[in-house]
């Protein structure tokens, strides 16, 4: 793995986290504990802060990044990010699902309990209300997402990844 300061700014991390061998962190980053970073994942803080609660998990080619001098990212408890998504310079809040592919843009906010659909391109300034799943280009609401739906699936990934780093942790 490749953790490097940024002037003067080292990651922090949580307790009970993993970060793949090939994953970059770098900058003014800190991230809560039971978080995950897999293989080929950047979490780039060095044009801004990069803050991340408890139990999030950055997937394989995920990129997290800011815009220098503009707008930070932060992102909250039980997030998912999928494979190959980008974050940048926005809010997600707690209970969120990022899928696979997406991208979320400069001054985004997404809304807690959401789930933004694989391949979806939220576009900057987008509010996305607590409760809804967003796809396409641009992403749009599509639906309100029940409560069965948000606990279920969004709870599911974020637990399994917890159980899937402990894989990792064990045969180190």
């Amino acid at each position: 793995m490749l953790i490097k300061s940024v002037k003067g700014k080292l990651p922090q991390f949580g307790d009970d986290c993993y970060i793949a061998e090939n994953a970059t962190i770098v900058g003014d980053v800190k991230m809560g504990k039971q978080c995950s970073v897999w293989f080929n994942a950047v979490i780039r803080g060095d044009v801004h802060f990069i803050r991340m609660g408890d139990k999030v998990n950055v997937q394989d080619g995920a990129v997290i990044h800011c815009t220098y001098l503009k707008f930070p990212t932060n992102i909250g408890n039980n997030v998912s990010i999928g494979h190959n998504a980008i974050v940048h310079g926005c809010t997600i809040h707690d209970n969120v699902l990022i899928g696979m592919g997406a991208i979320v843009m400069d001054n985004c906010v997404i809304g807690s309990n959401s789930i933004i659909a694989a391949g979806a391109v939220v576009t900057q300034n987008t509010h996305v209300e607590s409760g809804s799943i967003f796809a396409g280009m641009p992403a749009k609401k599509i639906k309100t997402i029940s409560q069965e739906l948000s606990s279920g699936e969004i709870d599911r990934i974020a637990n399994n990844y917890v159980m899937y780093s402990g894989w990792f942790k064990e045969d180190e």
